[in-house]
């Protein structure tokens, strides 16, 4: 005897539609944003994946933050910079359920007009990065191959190029990554946060090529930086110097100090001013392919943006006097600070066996460069130059 089973009664799903997603607007179809405004005439790809996806309660959220710290301030406060833009000090509205998102008195849109002019998101980040480090690992090899390290005096390279590795180790992991998260709008933590990851590699090339080093020449001591970096006196006003540039508060300040400052006058003088003259005519080639993606990546990227986000607050329709002044006073701060650490530097232009241009002449093209940041800027030269 066969039985039928029974069908049990088990509660059936019923799909419906979700009224907000269901609802058909006249853009439903459209394949391009629209909560923002774009920079030019046509919204481009990189403003498509940036602008606003980072939600703002000074567009957006009427509810406010959806997170805050233990003091009750949420998200992104705009006091963590001393600096201002259009509508930072309108007063914040009262919000609610249902007060809804649009039309306030307080958008501060001065900060949500920042566009990297290098686009930087995801997708360009590793393919940039990982383009650099494939051409520095192909000339690494390359050189291992025709065993071009037998050739020169390592000494140079494993102190001072070595100790590099420090400062940009700290400025891209305790400045630069500090300040991306305290910037105010998803445009600026992508520059910025960039801007640490070119720090960090860099730092992780100089490394990698100390431990090849190691392999390959007898008696390479990978860990002479070290020393360099603790005790060596030419080294001790940029240790000191790196060192305040990662204590800053302010996020703009550091990225001013960092960029603007630091770069042009400690930076590109020791990369370009030592370091690229030097070691070719030392017989080697190699040191100069690593230490030059480095110095693209400030020259052409990172100072790039600088610019770019400096610009707007120079010339800001409500803050520009406030701004610029502030400005004045970071500039009056830091140039004498770094142009003393790359004073302190000038014995290592007489190590290398055969000499690279005077240190003078190179401090001197290192200041015309950073006068020339300052005219982009709008901003005068501060007399702390001529020290």
């Amino acid at each position: 005897m066969t039985t039928v089973p029974q069908e049990r009664s088990v509660p059936k799903p019923v799909f419906t539609d979700a009224e907000a997603g269901a609802k058909q607007f006249p853009d439903s179809g459209a394949r391009r944003f629209n909560y923002y405004l774009p920079q030019k005439r046509k919204q481009t790809h990189y403003e498509d994946v940036t602008v606003e996806v980072q939600p703002d309660p000074r567009h957006y959220l009427a509810q406010g933050w959806l997170y805050g710290f233990a003091d009750g301030r949420g998200g992104y406060p705009l006091d963590w910079t001393a600096l201002k833009a259009w509508g930072s000090d309108r007063p914040e509205p009262q919000r609610g359920p249902g007060s809804g998102g649009r039309g306030y008195d307080w958008p501060a849109h001065g900060w949500h007009e920042f566009r990297d002019p290098n686009e930087e998101w995801e997708f360009s980040l590793y393919r940039y990065n990982s383009n650099v480090v494939r051409q520095v690992t192909q000339n690494v090899e390359a050189a291992r191959r025709a065993k071009a390290f037998e050739q020169w005096n390592p000494n140079f390279v494993e102190r001072h190029v070595g100790a590099w590795m420090h400062v940009d180790h700290g400025l891209g992991l305790y400045l630069f990554a500090n300040a991306n998260r305290r910037a105010p709008t998803n445009m600026h933590n992508n520059a910025i946060s960039v801007n640490s990851m070119h720090r960090i590699r860099a730092a992780q090339d100089l490394a990698l090529y100390s431990l090849t080093l190691s392999e390959e020449i007898p008696g390479f001591d990978g860990s002479a930086h070290l020393e360099t970096w603790n005790t060596d006196p030419a080294w001790q006003g940029v240790r000191d110097t790196a060192e305040a540039l990662t204590a800053i508060d302010d996020w703009c300040e550091a990225v001013l100090a960092a960029n603007v400052v630091f770069e042009p006058l400690v930076g590109e003088l020791f990369r370009s001013g030592l370091v690229q003259h030097a070691a070719p005519r030392n017989g080697d080639f190699v040191t100069p392919t690593i230490v030059g993606a480095e110095e693209y990546d400030f020259s052409e990227r990172d100072l790039r943006y600088t610019v770019a986000m400096f610009q707007l607050l120079t010339n800001d329709r409500e803050f520009a006097e406030h701004n610029r002044g502030l400005i004045g006073q970071w500039l009056a701060n830091w140039v004498p600070r770094c142009i003393a650490a790359a004073r302190a530097l000038q014995p290592l232009w007489s190590q290398p066996d055969a000499k690279p241009p005077r240190f003078e002449d190179a401090l001197d093209r290192a200041k015309s460069r950073f006068a020339g940041i300052l005219t982009d800027l709008g901003l005068p030269t501060p007399k702390e130059l001529a020290q």
